[in-house]
């Protein structure tokens, strides 16, 4: 199979698999998948400025640009949240194994391939890199939900208060609405 094919499946592939999961969880989860995806391909382009690996094969538009960031990483991250949110340690046993997979076996894969390599840096930093990744991604879930979705009944009514336009108030009982004056 051509190098070209893995790239490209790995861009497309992974985003199929969502037609199997309920539309309000991707709403919920989409947030924690693009930061993910954004804060990996960051340190990707620090690591490769650091000459930690390099990328040798890339798709033409996407010239520096690993496609696995914005395909393959954010669709698995909404899947790993969806199934282990809300229990941490569950999460963690599960990211530690998925980290694993990509450090020790997907990664040396991809330089077999000649479609990455680890110049500076061993399969355990990067699976401590990935890992410590995962950990902040968290707890940015955690504060997105938190943030997102009011506490109480009181907190959830002056939100809508807040989101209601001027426009939308009731009238008080002592305003005539024709002339707009008392």
């Amino acid at each position: 199979m051509s190098n070209q094919y893995i790239l490209w499946s790995m861009l497309f592939l992974p985003w199929v698999t969502l037609f199997f999961m309920k539309k309000e969880d991707i709403k919920r989860l989409m947030p924690i998948a693009l930061l993910a995806s954004i804060t990996s391909m960051i340190i990707v382009e620090v690591g490769a400025t650091f000459k930690l690996w390099t990328s040798k094969e890339t798709l033409f538009p996407l010239s520096h640009t690993f496609t696995y960031h914005l395909g393959l990483a954010p669709v698995a991250t909404i899947w790993l949240f969806k199934f282990t949110y809300k229990n941490f340690w569950r999460y963690v046993a599960v990211d530690a194994i998925y980290n694993l997979g990509f450090a020790f076996v997907f990664t040396p894969w991809l330089a077999v391939r000649g479609i990455r390599e680890n110049l500076q840096v061993t399969s355990l930093i990067l699976f401590f890199i990935v890992t410590i990744h995962g950990l902040l991604v968290y707890a940015y879930q955690m504060w997105q939900e938190d943030a997102l979705v009011p506490d109480t009944k009181e907190e959830q009514e002056v939100l809508l208060t807040k989101l209601h336009p001027v426009t939308a108030k009731p009238l008080s009982q002592d305003r005539d609405d024709t002339d707009g004056n008392k």
